[in-house]
């Protein structure tokens, strides 16, 4: 990508008031006219919002939109829908054993709403505190308990697949086990045996941080700095590790653009809540100083391969070994084309991968070189994403960010009349994580508090 040394905050003002107005009207069509029975709203299909059968991880998004569009805006029609509906319909996501995505989908609804009221931008009883807690520590519990050993003695949550599959998604999902940490819990094994979340997240990180990236020290012969491995595969008789693989990707040795991404905004993510604990908390697994090193490796080298790997704008296609990217020809070199005739551009991946840029910068300083080359490609990103054919201006169309893809491996994308490849469409994660990003950027430009997923532990 070529980034932008430019772009203010200021600059970007009247693209984010735009941006929540239009965010505000997706919320109340999909409210007034998607029918929850069905399922998860996932992605668009011709502009609606369709369901998709595979794990409902994209509900707590539709919730935590509201809750994020509150925080914007204030408009309190959005906090009590967002209540509501938490309340209502997410308590099975809490206890739900069979997937990898607590992270995701629980800190995204009653994270938030315990942070508004930490915050004191929602008013609320103690019991309203009380519940989102025991939510939260349930669900970290829970994510906790699907488990597997590696032959070093750590270990990882496994996903969906089974207890041979690690995805390096679920770096996002350590948030989940920190927080229920924070709060003072842990999840009780045989005989009464206290596990660590702390721990077991610390264990996830070096895992994912180990297998899932790569550092251009010739572990194969596609091994080049930062790229990532959606899948690692072990063999769970002994724990070790066998092989890369992809589930959304084109293959194990290709960067699935998306999983790049969950890395880039993850590991900043675990940075900023590691510098919150006392040293001591990690005396007994290896010590605070190796973990953010872990952390910091992984963070730049992901957030270097998107730089690297990412048209002129910041918006990256699907795969960055696509197999019909040779015929866009030197596609690095210009901007995006999310309606030419080969492959598919991923723009949520733009949109997790920029929040990943912006907070590696804030974290490094703004104010040194490498802080502010992290910062800058982070905005590069957000610029492009804020405005078309990436914002979604039509009225009838329920999506906010356009030309996501979900699964092009299995083509489940929706293919336009008239088009040749998926495009045009919005997804769950990409919307709420556009928006996550701009309420970042937005509350840095009102000089309000930095938006953390755990502000509601800044007591």
């Amino acid at each position: 990508m070529r980034i932008d040394t430019t772009i203010t905050l200021d600059s970007l003002k009247g693209s984010l008031e735009k941006f929540w107005q239009l965010s505000g009207r997706k919320i109340e069509l999909i409210e007034a006219e998607y029918d929850m029975s069905r399922g998860s709203p996932v992605f668009t299909v011709n502009g609606k919002y369709d369901t998709r059968g595979w794990t409902e991880w994209t509900e707590g998004f539709v919730y935590g939109s509201s809750f994020l569009q509150f925080d914007a805006t204030g408009d309190e029609r959005y906090l009590e829908l967002a209540k509501k509906h938490t309340v209502e319909r997410m308590a099975t996501h809490v206890s739900h054993v069979g997937v990898h995505d607590h992270g995701f989908n629980n800190l995204s609804c009653y994270g938030n709403w315990l942070r508004l009221l930490h915050e004191g931008k929602a008013a609320g009883p103690q019991a309203e505190r009380d519940f989102c807690e025991l939510a939260l520590k349930t669900s970290g519990a829970v994510q906790a308990s699907r488990w597997s050993t590696t032959h070093d003695g750590g270990g990882y949550i496994y996903s969906f697949n089974g207890p041979h599959s690690l995805f390096v998604d679920t770096i996002r999902s350590c948030r989940i086990l920190m927080v229920a940490h924070a709060l003072g819990h842990v999840l009780m094994g045989e005989n009464d045996s206290p596990i660590s979340l702390l721990g077991r997240a610390i264990d996830h990180m070096n895992a994912t941080a180990k297998y899932s990236v790569y550092y251009g020290e010739g572990r194969d012969k596609y091994d080049e700095w930062g790229r990532t491995a959606h899948e690692s595969v072990f063999n769970t008789n002994d724990g070790r590790y066998r092989c890369p693989n992809a589930q959304q990707g084109f293959s194990g040795y290709t960067t699935w653009t998306r999983g790049l991404a969950w890395a880039m905004a993850g590991f900043p993510e675990e940075l900023e809540f590691i510098d919150t604990l006392d040293d001591d908390q990690f005396a007994a697994f290896g010590g605070k100083s190796a973990i953010q090193e872990t952390c910091l490796k992984a963070a730049k080298a992901t957030c270097d391969w998107f730089i690297e790997n990412t048209p002129f704008d910041g918006i990256p296609y699907w795969d960055g070994g696509a197999p019909q990217l040779h015929r866009l020809g030197d596609w690095r070199d210009r901007e995006s084309d999310p309606y030419n005739e080969w492959e598919p551009i991923d723009s949520t991946a733009a949109a997790i991968g920029a929040q990943g840029l912006l907070r590696l910068g804030r974290y490094l300083g703004m104010e040194t070189e490498e802080g502010s080359k992290y910062w800058q490609a982070g905005l590069t990103s957000m610029r492009s994403l804020l405005a078309s054919p990436y914002l979604s201006e039509d009225s009838a169309h329920q999506g906010l960010l356009l030309h996501s893809i979900y699964h092009e491996p299995n083509g489940w994308d929706n293919v336009p009349a008239g088009q040749k490849i998926a495009c045009g469409e919005s997804s769950q994660w990409g919307d709420y994580h556009i928006r996550e990003a701009a309420l970042m950027l937005q509350r840095e430009i009102r000089n309000d508090s930095y938006y953390t997923f755990f502000g509601f532990l800044n007591r």
